[in-house]
């Protein structure tokens, strides 16, 4: 059965939420600062917990920075944040901040457990077609899922593994937004293009010699990306 840990500090939204997991047969695990869920992801009970549904307006340590923390004790542990307002520089600094995706509150539950479903397939990469990429110190080994930058292993979340697992699929061909939507996020509906972008953006910062200048996760300005190197 998944586990989620619920960071929520409205008590009845809370509720609400884990009475819905519960009846969809997740675990779940419930914090109402993000003190309370950094420090239960580091004790025993943390080792079960396979997904991190996280409010961004917390009291105290704020939904930032404790996806932030998140992401660097694990690169592995997908991270859903919720934002009430829907604001757009929310939304981006959630997502820069690590997150793998966002729901805007008030979320209807098929919503909700249908993001969840799609974090936790992420949470399982399976190779993709292709060769194996060894590109100028950037190796791919697809069979092994493990990525190296000049000898050193990267490791990246799901997400981010996924997304250069497609794009490095097909070398050369430009995939649009909506392509990489469907088959790294599972959005198979008008999704949001951020989630693309800001994935794009931490994965150059681990992959390219400067990410502003990439080699190997190209823009193609109006279309979408496509994997190089130049």
């Amino acid at each position: 059965m998944p586990h989620v840990l619920l960071i929520e500090d409205d008590a009845s939204v809370r509720d609400g939420m884990e009475l819905v997991l519960r009846r969809h047969g997740y675990g779940v695990d419930t914090a109402a600062t993000g003190e309370q869920a950094l420090a239960l992801l580091a004790g025993e009970r943390g080792a079960r917990i396979e997904l991190a549904v996280l409010d961004l307006m917390l009291p105290g340590m704020d939904g930032f920075e404790v996806c932030r923390r998140i992401r660097a004790r694990s690169a592995t542990l997908p991270v859903i944040m919720l934002t009430a307002r829907g604001d757009d520089s929310d939304i981006v600094t959630g997502l820069e901040a690590g997150a793998d995706d966002y729901v805007v509150k008030p979320v209807t539950a098929p919503v909700l457990e249908a993001r969840i479903r799609a974090a936790l397939r992420r949470a399982e990469p399976s190779a993709r077609q292709g060769p194996d990429a060894d590109l100028a110190g950037l190796v791919i080994d697809r069979a092994g899922l493990t990525v190296t930058r000049n000898g050193t292993p990267v490791p990246l979340p799901p997400t981010e593994l996924r997304l250069l697992l497609e794009l490095s699929a097909s070398p050369g061909r430009v995939l649009s937004r909506e392509h990489l939507l469907e088959c790294v996020w599972d959005h198979n509906f008008l999704g949001d293009s951020r989630l693309v972008d800001a994935a794009v953006g931490r994965l150059r910062a681990k992959i390219e010699d400067i990410p502003a200048k990439p080699r190997y996760v190209q823009t193609v300005r109006g279309f979408g990306y496509r994997f190089g190197p130049l």
